[in-house]
């Protein structure tokens, strides 16, 4: 039985901007959590909730001088860590398509896969240290399981949101041709 190469596409998943658009997504998802949270809205630092936490490191509250240095140290870690991970998806992205760069960047397919890997960031982030580690909370205080379990609920929503729309684009191939060139629906 032949398969045609169009019906093949059409149920093929997007699997070469898979993988590049979850790594990017984990490292947007991480920066967007250390800028908003950490940084602008200063609700929470990576050990900010170490005296109730599991594991038994030393607390350092961000109240006093040094306990905010050491905060700021593991922060930037965190950062650090976000950065190779969006460098490491431009560089899976940039080795997997070498045509139409440009059309890429407008893929329902790439953007889900980012949401998917935001939303991955956000329950990875909030089961590791939230939950089994509780070196920090989202809004550390009376209310934290509730600020708590809307991050994670964020994370399902964005994972289950990415992946609606990555199906919603067409399979994207590097070695095609450029379809903004052919008639009919918008190309994904």
């Amino acid at each position: 039985m032949a398969v045609t190469s169009s019906s093949t596409h059409a149920s093929a998943p997007p699997r070469s901007l898979q993988l590049p658009g979850v790594t990017l997504g984990v490292g947007l998802g991480g920066f967007a959590d250390g800028i908003v949270l950490h940084q602008l809205l200063q609700w929470h630092h990576m050990l900010t909730s170490t005296n109730h936490d599991r594991i038994g490191v030393k607390y350092y509250p961000a109240t006093t001088i040094d306990g905010l240095k050491m905060n700021t140290v593991w922060d930037g870690i965190f950062h650090v860590i976000c950065w190779v991970a969006v460098l490491a998806g431009l560089a899976l992205l940039y080795s997997r398509v070498t045509h139409h760069r440009r059309r890429v960047w407008t893929s329902p397919a790439l953007w889900g896969w980012i949401l998917v890997g935001w939303g991955l960031f956000n329950i990875v982030e909030g089961l590791v240290d939230h939950q089994i580690l509780g070196i920090h909370h989202v809004y550390a205080g009376a209310q934290q399981a509730w600020w708590d379990a809307g991050f994670l609920l964020l994370g399902a929503l964005f994972v289950a949101g990415g992946w609606a729309i990555q199906r919603r684009g067409r399979p994207f191939d590097p070695e095609g041709e450029d379809e903004s060139s052919r008639s009919g629906p918008a190309a994904a």
